[in-house]
């Protein structure tokens, strides 16, 4: 298994067109560009050095090592100390992006004594593959593949061996030392050279800017600021579209097969995402990102895909990359995701409930959108029976998943909603009958009376954090006694130290029975949403103290958490995780 540094280990870079990871050692060692879901430019994240990253560190590795964001902004601090003294990393993307350039700046600047530093880029294209052509340029080097150049700037003198590039010099007090790196389309002329100081300047009060829009207050006002920039940063700028995560094939479990390429915007996530931008204070966000989804789902209801493309592509083929051995020895890396084919009936549900949100906040009214609508819920009321992949995306045998049938009736209940209380056009009397009818069917079904507790799947006795859920959405009060029994059986069967699995296991089709991933942080919240609910304020809060310090130093959570090892694990940051943060302390703030 090779050595990788923990997930926790990164921080975030980005300009909302793509994003990168830089270790706290210095290494960026993941950036696709020119867009999230492109050919990474460095993938040591998922190998190792040699299939591309970029390392700026003291020579001799340092005593101490601090780091931080700048308050409101994605600029991000990295403080090394040594014997000889003190300096500060300073890493950034400049907003807003140029056109068809990608930029990647970091400033070295002495704070105390003089400290030797080293630099070394490993190019690479492809997802690690390709060894590009490399040249010396008056002030750095061009390095071009096919459709792929990049452009190092840099006064420091620069060494080439073995493909790899390399640099020695000291920065002492006072002093400063730019790198500026560059990609582009390789047939346009190479952009001009970025006049670092500046984007700094202009960079740090674009975020802030964007940042101090946010109206919260609260005793976790910090955290969620962070956690509002971080889906900021996962944000596609050109179409609004908010990508689930900037990565790829991080574990779910070290050593397993369960690895996922993420780089793509999931409808589930839409109404989760749209709630948060909007109680926030960000419409214009929220109105892209509906946009988006809108021109996503255009055409025949029974085409509708669960995800898609930043740009609202469709064809997603996965693909397993396999000259990457995979983030600690975990393979195979995927490219794509396959599960863009599957029916996932609560997609439905998900739809409806973003555009009843939308009208509760008053976004813009949108004609068309009503119409996709009511398309959409005749497409359902013939499909709500079928059994389907679900939330999880089982890539085993179709069954019918209790939280598929819940999101039906989402639906229909948000489409009675917007008839009632928003005076849309619409058979309301059908619609009323469908939402009892689903209502009556997953009581029936889903609900095992011996066990006391919402189940998996029709006939499973299996439990499945998703149904937590439920009263979230309107489906049963807080206080009704199924909703109790089954948050009681949650926290009874399916939490580790407190915190949240998704499930015990189940047969997803990759690995077989798949146990031993990760408590789902987004699942860990969503309890302490119910225990809030429940009246169960102080459990609820002890329990989001404790997952908010599951983030990193620089307040970023993954997707899963490993209690036993102490350790992030999966997609790294999730959008999920951090919309589920804000939700709860809104919540738990409200009082």
């Amino acid at each position: 298994m090779s050595q990788s540094p923990p997930i926790e280990d990164y921080a975030l870079l980005g300009d909302t067109n793509t994003a990168a990871l830089v270790s706290r050692g210095g290494s960026l060692d993941w950036l696709c560009a020119p867009r999230f879901d492109s050919g990474a430019c460095f993938a040591a994240l998922l190998g190792d050095a040699e299939h591309g990253r970029w390392l700026i560190a003291p020579a001799v590795a340092p005593r101490a090592t601090h780091r931080r964001y700048r308050d409101g902004t994605l600029v991000l601090e990295t403080e090394y100390e040594t014997d000889e003294g003190a300096v500060r990393l300073i890493d950034f993307m400049p907003c807003p992006p140029g056109e068809e350039r990608v930029d990647v700046l970091r400033v070295v600047r002495g704070v105390r004594g003089s400290v030797a530093m080293q630099m070394e880029l490993v190019m690479r294209f492809d997802y690690g593959r390709v060894v590009p052509w490399v040249r010396r340029e008056k002030d750095g080097l061009r390095a071009v593949a096919g459709p792929e150049a990049l452009r190092l700037r840099s006064p420091v003198t620069l060494e080439n061996e073995g493909f790899v590039t390399r640099s020695r010099f000291s920065v002492s007090v006072g002093e400063s030392v730019a790198f500026a790196l560059t990609w582009s389309p390789s047939h346009r002329p190479m952009p001009e050279a970025p006049d670092v100081e500046h984007a700094l300047r202009a960079t740090d009060a674009w975020w802030r800017k964007w940042s101090g829009r946010y109206n919260g207050r609260g005793p976790w006002r910090d955290a969620v600021e962070r956690s509002l920039l971080t889906l900021k940063a996962l944000t596609y700028a050109p179409t609004g579209g908010i990508v689930a995560a900037p990565t790829t094939s991080l574990p779910e479990s070290l050593g397993g097969a369960r690895n996922w390429d993420y780089r793509f915007c999931w409808l589930r996530d839409a109404a989760f995402t749209l709630y948060v931008l909007l109680t926030s204070g960000y419409v214009e966000e929220a109105r892209a990102w509906r946009d988006w989804l809108l021109r996503a789902v255009a055409g025949r209801p029974e085409q509708l895909q669960v995800l898609y493309g930043i740009a609202g592509e469709r064809r997603l083929p996965e693909m397993e990359l396999g000259w990457l051995p995979g983030y600690a020895g975990s393979a195979p890396v995927r490219s794509g995701n396959g599960a863009h084919g599957q029916v996932q009936l609560d997609a439905y549900g998900s739809i409806l409930d973003m555009m009843h949100t939308a009208r509760i906040h008053k976004v813009d009214y949108d004609h068309e959108a009503w119409r996709v609508e009511r398309v959409l819920l005749d497409a359902l009321e013939s499909r709500w029976r079928e059994p389907d992949a679900s939330i999880w995306e089982v890539r085993g045998e179709p069954r019918q998943f209790t939280y598929s049938k819940v999101l039906a009736w989402v639906a229909f209940d948000r489409a009675v909603k917007a008839v009632e209380r928003h005076g849309l056009d619409g058979p309301v009397e059908r619609w009323r009958k469908l939402r009892d009818a689903v209502h009556r069917d997953v009581c029936e079904k889903g609900y095992d009376t011996g066990r006391g507790a919402f189940v998996q799947y029709y006939g499973a006795s299996a439990l499945d954090a998703s149904l937590l859920m439920i009263p979230k959405i309107g489906f049963l009060p807080a206080n009704d006694p199924r909703v109790a029994s089954t948050v009681e059986a949650v926290q009874r069967e399916l939490t580790v130290d407190g915190f949240v699995l998704r499930y015990l296991q189940h047969d997803d089709g990759v690995d077989g029975l798949a146990p031993g991933e990760g408590a789902f942080l987004p699942c860990s919240f969503w309890l302490a949403d119910n225990l809030a609910m429940m009246g169960r304020r102080e459990e609820a809060r002890e329990l989001f103290e404790r997952l908010l310090a599951l983030r990193n130093d620089v307040g970023l959570l993954a997707e899963e958490y490993d209690p036993k090892a102490g350790r992030q694990l999966g997609n790294f940051p999730q959008a999920l995780s951090h919309i589920a943060l804000i939700n709860t302390a809104e919540n738990l703030a409200r009082g």
